[in-house]
């Protein structure tokens, strides 16, 4: 695969260097996304979906969080509209990551840009963007070799650990903690980036605001209080900045 990012084999030493950098900074992550995974197919399974449903919503929806959002609506009975919006907006974040991600990778062949569209994970997002940050003269061909490298360590451990989710089912015992993992692993990547009073307060907002509003039905009141929380951090933001000009 890391030979198929190069132009006749030009710089493939530095393509498979890079792939396999990328591939053992996300192996570290299957200590939550297996976790993770088990808990999903365990959920699933006792929601009453078969191994066929469990496994389909997996590998094409391939995102726990908005998976586990859309199934614990779905057995509260929720209008399917509702599932399909809340899903969508636990999903929002990865739009942000590929606007993020495009002017380091954009460039690159239409097949490659729909594989990492594909495979976006919040790791992979989190890892490769600090790579490229770092690395900016890095050729494209090495930055999605780098991504490439980070979602393959990773992503086939979630599929393993939801069908073995699903097969065991009720089995797993609850002590395991299983739905710690995915907190841990999203404190994990992205506490260390809320620097700065508008991310903090954004923040801030957004936790208060899904703690008083969690008696709305349907997980809504986390959907309105993360929008007052982009709106509270803007806000800030631009008057921080009307700040700066009044002092320049």
């Amino acid at each position: 695969m890391t030979q198929a990012l190069t132009k006749g084999g030009d710089d493939a030493a530095l393509i498979r260097w890079t792939f396999w950098q990328g591939f053992r900074a996300g192996l570290p992550f299957n200590a939550a996304v297996i976790p993770f995974g088990l808990l999903f197919g365990v959920v699933a399974a006792d929601a009453g979906f078969d191994i066929l449903q469990t496994m389909s919503m997996s590998i094409l929806v391939l995102a726990g969080a908005s998976s586990l959002t859309a199934i614990e609506l779905l057995t509260q009975n929720a209008p399917v509209f509702i599932v399909l919006l809340t899903a969508s907006a636990v999903n929002l974040r990865m739009a942000m990551y590929s606007a993020s991600l495009a002017p380091h990778i954009s460039k690159g062949p239409l097949w490659q840009r729909a594989l990492a569209a594909y495979l976006m994970v919040d790791h992979a997002y989190a890892l490769s963007i600090a790579n490229y940050e770092s690395k900016p003269a890095a050729p494209v061909r090495a930055k999605l070799a780098y991504y490439l490298g980070v979602v393959l360590a990773s992503v086939p451990s979630w599929y393993f650990a939801c069908l073995i989710g699903a097969l065991v089912g009720a089995q797993m015992p609850a002590s395991l903690g299983l739905d710690f993992a995915g907190v841990v692993m999203f404190v994990s990547l992205f506490a260390p980036a809320v620097r700065g009073l508008p991310k903090v307060i954004a923040m801030a907002v957004a936790v208060c605001g899904s703690l008083l509003l969690a008696w709305i039905p349907y997980s809504l009141g986390v959907l309105i209080a993360a929008c007052f929380g982009m709106l509270a951090g803007a806000l800030c933001e631009a008057a921080l900045r009307g700040q700066a000009r009044e002092v320049v």
